[in-house]
């Protein structure tokens, strides 16, 4: 519940400050640091996609040079590791162990959207806008499910915007929620746990009369610490619709909060207990305090959550004393060398001297990882994998192959870095057993690690317009190439543990593709095919930078695109793959766009893709930050297959200066969840004179919200 504030008056006539794509200054400064103001990190001679074969079959050997849920095909979110041996004895292996509490089974068979009887998206578009609240199509309703400050972990205290505390924001509902997951708890579909990310905070519209960052008082700068991290709250449908609210009554075990102040990691993996991981406070490498940056994430077949530590860098100070390698090493992860406080800065340093690089020069090598947390087992120990590499990671999602073995896909959210796959060694357990279950725990303590290098067929045709070449597609090939493979790395001059801990470089050494920040990277579950979403580069086709290419058809690329990957023959193990755009995001009227050959006329204008997800039918729904047209983001439809494919709909827009996150569609495809991150967050603004009213009236708070048909039928069809 939250304490009566006086309602401030909405900051009328309020604009964007465009500073990159479609988002505000405010967003750049408070979510990456401003990092489109830095360098490139990625200074490496490897090639673009321009100088690229035409084909990467003859990499297919794996030869390495310097230059170079339940059955089947299960698509779930980046299945999860075990605690290396070795590990702290209080952070005991997942799924038994004297010291982690009881796992609480869920009563479910699936974690998936199931197929629906129609696979047809039925709703009337919505129409672009700049509203300050949600707009869903005629025939739909929303509601808030749950906002910054409500009670998560019971007996929280009531919200007080103007006093917070870092004990209360630890039991409360964090800020800035991105990535969504509903896990259904029972089998008559009542009960359910949203599980999400809490990626950074707005110290500007989080504290009245905010004085500037080096004016908050040490208490303030953990109440954002607090703030950052995941929460898991349980829910309750309401009635027999699509709408859910939090449980308020009872005992409600599974709330808990996990924060960047003071939760403690197990790591796993290969690299874990690595010198490169180790740290005054932690001389053992194994256990991490925190999580930073949370942003997408993905579920597995066993109920656990996957979420990607994205920006980290933006957290730590004191690199400008680097030298040498280590100097190098920063730069390529985006932590400034140069200046002690660049602008976006935390200074988190004042509460806590674990981010000042001085003093602890490995401490940034701690973040960066696929975290996993079992939110069906209250208390227990959440992990960082080491196996699946160390980059700015959007979030993982994971099929489970033919052959049974898991594997995860997985984007580097920057200007021209890779896409990466690992392949488990072991093979997935589809029982139902404890056994089984701790099986799978174990599945990504050990296997294959891979980047993307493409090749493509139209190269000469390319002039950066965004024109179709001559044979009507922009597609090509790739391969994967490996990384680490039976525990040693692949890569010449670097050990595992550096392949791990500087993945970066690996990826570089190898010559991986350059692409336009790959985001979120996911399994269609019906028919097997992978699906990325490039959100945007403007620094494409510059003097001085990459020029467009056949996967990157626009110089200045303000809207992003959709790319597809097909593995050959099927095998999501295997080493090479096919590539195609399906989509070209933009205004419909612009001939640079294309959606799959689809009348234009009759498509929703999209900019800046950023999450997907799928229905149990497969259509792609698509979440977007920044939107470049100069609306509000949103949520869209499209189907991937049969005579609508292409027609791509916008289901919902999100209020005036927020970005959509999520999404998320629900087992039974009667809700789609969507995460509501930095409504009215737009310079200038602030608590006392917000430019977004979004949910409450007063000042703008981060929420999820919830959407379903009034009639009680699938949503979207």
């Amino acid at each position: 519940m939250t304490e009566p504030y006086r309602r401030p008056l909405p900051f009328i006539g309020t604009a964007k400050v465009p500073s990159h794509g479609g988002r505000d200054r405010m967003t750049c400064l408070y979510r990456c640091g401003n990092a489109c103001d830095h360098p490139v990190p990625n200074q490496s001679a490897n090639e673009y996609f321009g100088d690229l074969m035409t084909s990467a079959s003859s990499s297919a050997s794996g030869e390495v040079t310097r230059r170079g849920i339940m059955r089947g095909a299960f698509v779930v979110g980046l299945a999860g590791a075990g605690v290396a041996a070795g590990a702290v004895p209080a952070m005991a292996a997942p799924g038994g162990g004297a010291s982690e509490p009881d796992v609480l089974v869920p009563e479910v068979d699936t974690f998936a959207s199931k197929a629906p009887e129609s696979s047809q998206l039925t709703f009337k578009a919505v129409t672009p806008n700049q509203v300050d609240g949600i707009v869903v199509p005629n025939g739909y309703d929303h509601a808030v499910v749950i906002k910054w400050g409500d009670e998560v972990v019971p007996g929280a205290p009531r919200f007080n915007v103007a006093k917070q505390t870092a004990d209360a924001q630890s039991k409360q509902f964090g800020y800035n929620n991105d990535f969504v997951a509903v896990l259904p708890l029972d089998r008559h579909g009542e009960r359910a746990l949203l599980v999400c990310n809490h990626e950074y905070t707005n110290e500007d519209l989080m504290f009245p009369a905010f004085p500037g960052m080096d004016g908050l008082s040490v208490e303030q700068l953990k109440v954002a610490m607090a703030a950052h991290g995941m929460s898991v709250v349980e829910l309750e449908r309401v009635g027999r619709s699509g709408r859910w609210e939090p449980v308020t009554r009872g005992s409600r075990r599974y709330n808990r909060r996990i924060t960047a102040l003071a939760t403690k990691f197990a790591v796993t993996g290969p690299a874990a207990g690595s010198a490169l991981l180790k740290t005054k406070a932690d001389p053992t490498g194994r256990v991490v305090v925190g999580t930073l940056n949370n942003c997408a994430g993905g579920v597995t077949p066993w109920g656990t959550i996957l979420s990607g530590e994205e920006n980290f860098n933006q957290y730590f100070v004191g690199a400008e004393t680097s030298t040498g390698a280590d100097k190098d090493r920063f730069n390529r992860y985006g932590i400034d060398t140069v200046n002690r406080y660049p602008s976006g800065s935390r200074k988190w340093d004042r509460a806590d001297e674990r981010f000042d690089l001085t003093k602890n020069p490995t401490e940034a090598n701690r973040f960066g990882w696929i975290v996993e947390v079992d939110p069906f087992t209250p208390g227990s120990t959440p992990r960082k994998h080491t196996a699946l590499g160390r980059v700015k990671h959007e979030g993982a999602n994971v099929i489970i192959a033919k052959s049974g073995k898991a594997v995860a896909y997985m984007g580097d959210d920057e200007r021209f870095d890779y896409l990466y796959k690992f392949v488990s060694d072991k093979k997935f357990d589809s029982g139902k057993s404890d056994s089984a279950r701790r099986h799978n725990l174990t599945l990504l303590e050990s296997g294959t690690l891979y980047v993307a290098k493409l090749g493509f067929t139209s190269a000469a045709e390319i002039d950066g317009s965004g024109k179709l070449p001559s044979d009507g597609a922009f597609n090509g090939t790739g391969t994967w190439v490996p990384l680490v493979k039976d525990g040693k790395s692949q890569v010449p001059g670097m050990t595992t543990e550096e392949v791990l801990v500087f993945t970066r470089f690996a990826g570089d050494a190898v010559g991986a593709t350059k692409m336009d920040r790959p985001e979120d990277v996911e399994p269609n579950p019906n028919t097997g095919k992978i699906y990325v979403a490039l959100t945007n580069n403007t620094a494409r086709g510059p003097a001085g930078k990459a020029p467009a290419d056949e996967a990157n058809p626009r110089t200045n690329n303000k809207h992003g695109h959709i790319f597809e990957i097909t593995e050959d023959g099927g095998d999501h193990t295997g080493t090479t793959f096919t590539w195609t755009i399906p989509i070209v995001c933009g205004d419909p009227k612009d001939p640079a766009t294309y959606f799959m050959g689809y009348d234009k006329s009759l498509v929703s204008p999209i900019s800046c893709p950023d999450n997907v997800a799928f229905d149990g039918a497969g259509n792609l729904w698509i979440a977007t930050d920044g939107n470049a047209l100069g609306t509000n983001d949103g949520l869209f439809a499209v189907p991937l297959e049969g005579p609508e494919k292409g027609h791509l709909k916008q289901f919902l827009t999100v209020p005036y200066g927020a970005e959509t996150c999520g999404p998320w569609i629900h087992t039974d495809n009667k809700s789609a969840f969507v995460a509501v991150q930095h409504p009215g967050e737009i310079s200038g603004a602030s608590v006392e004179k917000p430019a977004s009213n979004w949910p409450d009236g007063d000042f703008a708070k981060p929420g999820i919200a919830v959407a379903w048909r009034v009639d009680g039928r699938n949503i979207g069809v």
